[in-house]
């Protein structure tokens, strides 16, 4: 259905949870093997979910190729039309570039588009040289209000939808798990170290089987994310993972323990790509084993009160 549900803070209540969650993987830097789908690099994730017998859906991410993104839509017959939220986990363009350009394709106005307040700085890297890898001007922030976009800007934990919740600024608490390097941000007109403060998640809620954690590149740390979550919906039992964890350029010691530590969460399963990296997946699969596989585009995972089941054309674990 198209919503109008407003987000809201989440509060002292009881949360409400879904009956059943799916997750189409529209974007990655793979793609399923003898499909029509396009792949490029970057991450978007259709998520339809379903309460009460309404059913919602939401976009996390656009990739950077709206063209292949439409395509892979179209081949699934998903409708833009359809969409009552689209969230940006961070300011790179592999997850943001071409979101006016979708907007201004659909027939709806006053889409929410969910972000961090500082998702608009300035953002480069300086190595080999001077690079801008931030929101393109192209999707600036009153081009996307000019598209049909309405701008929803929040570093606190806040509703979607019912049962799916933005996890705002993410607490960075653990050691191992430090910020970036080489991302700069300007500030004073002096190039400054960029944490990623905007990186955010998403939390699902599935109703008698636990949370699912979505992430865009998990910037701030999956153990961190997972850990949030679990203080900000401690009776909810961690159920998977679904995105990038950005081990891509990690040390093999931090890639080994952040294997180990998801390990230790005991989840029900992980389906990582993007900027996961190959030496990420295969410590996964290493320690997760037959709980793990990789993502790819054109991949559907179903998530209900029976458990997780992935919908594709090929066997996508190793």
């Amino acid at each position: 259905m198209v919503s109008d549900f407003e987000g809201s803070l989440i509060g002292n209540g009881s949360p409400v949870s879904l009956e059943s969650l799916s997750i189409t993987v529209l974007a990655e830097d793979t793609v399923l093997y003898e499909t029509p789908f396009l792949g490029q690099h970057g991450i978007s994730l259709y998520l339809e979910t379903l309460r009460d017998g309404e059913v919602y859906h939401v976009l996390m991410d656009v990739g950077q190729n709206p063209l292949a993104l439409v395509n892979n839509m179209e081949e699934l017959d998903i409708d833009l039309d359809d969409l009552d939220a689209i969230v940006l986990t961070h300011c790179h363009y592999d997850h943001t570039r071409g979101i006016a350009q979708l907007l201004e394709a659909s027939s709806r106005s006053g889409i929410p588009v969910i972000a961090h307040p500082s998702i608009f700085r300035p953002h480069y890297v300086t190595d080999p040289e001077w690079r801008h890898i931030g929101m393109s001007p192209e999707d600036s922030a009153r081009k996307i209000e000019d598209a049909g976009g309405k701008l929803v800007l929040t570093s606190d934990p806040m509703a979607v939808i019912p049962g799916l919740f933005v996890s705002g600024q993410v607490p960075r608490k653990n050691k191992i798990e430090l910020p970036p390097k080489g991302l700069f941000t300007s500030q004073g007109g002096m190039a400054v170290p960029d944490r990623m403060e905007d990186d955010m998640s998403l939390y699902a809620l599935i109703e008698g089987v636990g949370m699912v954690v979505l992430t865009g590149c998990a910037h701030a740390g999956i153990i961190n994310i997972i850990d949030h979550g679990a203080s900000l919906f401690p009776d909810m039992p961690l159920e998977g993972v679904v995105g990038g964890l950005h081990l891509i350029e990690a040390e093999p010691e931090v890639i080994q323990w952040t294997a180990e530590a998801l390990g230790e969460k005991e989840p029900s399963w992980i389906g990582a790509g993007h900027c996961t990296g190959f030496g990420g997946q295969m410590a996964l699969a290493a320690i997760l084993q037959d709980m793990f596989f990789p993502l790819r585009t054109g991949l559907i995972i179903h998530v209900d009160e029976d458990g997780m089941e992935l919908e594709s054309v090929v066997d996508v674990r190793f």
